[in-house]
């Protein structure tokens, strides 16, 4: 993916308060960065941050963490975070490969990991980059705590396809899928949607929806 570099991003990121630089000094530690031991909820690939910061205002008891690689994407969450008439104070931004996400957070510290319309790398040689490939189910498996989960959203028929084979394969139980949200009385209660499903969904496009749970330590 090939993004439009903006002047001054890397800057106006490290400088945010929502931003966590050097996340790495808190692993283990998460609770030392909101100030309270509330579970921690992250999105990995989080855009623009609409999402993430919907989720924080929606549920003021957990703490979420959004994670953005590019800095020309995560600059608008930053601004748009900074322009809030009233601060939520149970969010912040990491701009780093979610490749490093087992350096960045310990066994069982994350209880819930959000995946919205992820880049599908429909390429097959690119497969282990899809967020839901079996090395990125293998590092969600080591962070996440026990009772913890997935929610993996996306229109792209084959990448869902493919993440439901990933899952299985990896022995993850599935909890809950729909190829059809929006039409799903169940699944679709409490969705928040981020910018991408309003536009997808806007012109017709059905929205695939998947729960995973991982399976025990040892199994």
């Amino acid at each position: 993916m090939r993004l439009r570099n903006i002047k001054g991003s890397r800057e106006a990121i490290e400088q945010s308060d929502f931003t966590v630089n050097e996340p790495e000094r808190y692993r283990g530690s998460w609770s030392a960065v909101f100030g309270n031991d509330r579970p921690i909820m992250i999105e990995v690939g989080m855009g623009k941050g609409r999402f993430l910061m919907d989720l924080a205002k929606a549920h003021p008891e957990w703490n979420l963490i959004g994670i953005e690689m590019y800095s020309s994407v995560l600059v608008r969450a930053v601004q748009k975070a900074e322009a809030q008439e009233e601060r939520a104070g149970n969010f912040r931004f990491i701009r780093m490969d979610a490749r490093g996400l087992t350096d960045v957070f310990a066994e069982g510290e994350i209880a819930g990991i959000y995946l919205n319309f992820s880049d599908p790398w429909p390429k097959a040689r690119h497969a282990d980059r899809r967020l839901t490939s079996h090395l990125f189910l293998r590092r969600y498996r080591e962070i996440l705590a026990p009772g913890g989960r997935i929610e993996f959203k996306t229109d792209n028929q084959d990448l869902f396809d493919f993440s439901l084979e990933e899952a299985e394969a990896e022995h993850w139980k599935i909890l809950g899928v729909t190829r059809d949200l929006h039409s799903d009385e169940a699944l679709c209660a409490g969705n928040i949607m981020t910018e991408y499903e309003e536009k997808f969904s806007a012109k017709g496009n059905p929205i695939c929806k998947m729960i995973l749970s991982p399976p025990p330590k040892g199994e």
